[in-house]
């Protein structure tokens, strides 16, 4: 499905999000906490181990991406939500881990989600949507 944004002249047609991508600061130390806490498989490395992909099967890719002052993190800026099946023994498992949550669990209409500081201070939400949606 494709979505039309008006654009000052022209339209744009979008038909889906190619990838996320997340800025940081130390590749290595960023990698740890991307595949070892989050479980993250890396599948793409590339600009000399700066960029780093993992894909999440049918849903997209997520990167992340070391260059300096061109791309810097934020704390305020986006934030990548990943499903999970469990959301409370995710919670449990990355406390046990000794991360701390920026927000802890809260409930919406359609979801339940929790949010964390990735190294750098980017925001990364764990999400399970509720049933029927």
């Amino acid at each position: 499905m494709a979505v039309t944004l008006a654009s000052g002249r022209f339209a744009i047609m979008i038909t889906e999000i190619a990838f996320t991508g997340t800025p940081v600061t130390d590749i290595k130390r960023s990698r740890e906490f991307y595949e070892s806490a989050l479980g993250l498989k890396p599948t793409k490395e590339s600009a000399g181990g700066m960029w780093v992909e993992y894909d999440l099967g049918n849903t997209g890719t997520f990167a992340i991406g070391c260059y300096g002052d061109a791309w810097k993190p934020s704390k305020d800026g986006t934030c990548v939500a990943f499903e999970v099946d469990n959301l409370d023994a995710e919670i449990s498992r990355l406390k046990a881990l000794g991360i701390k949550f920026t927000m802890e669990a809260m409930d919406t209409p359609v979801c339940r989600f929790a949010i964390l500081p990735d190294p750098d201070g980017n925001q990364v939400m764990i999400h399970k949507r509720k049933s029927g949606n």
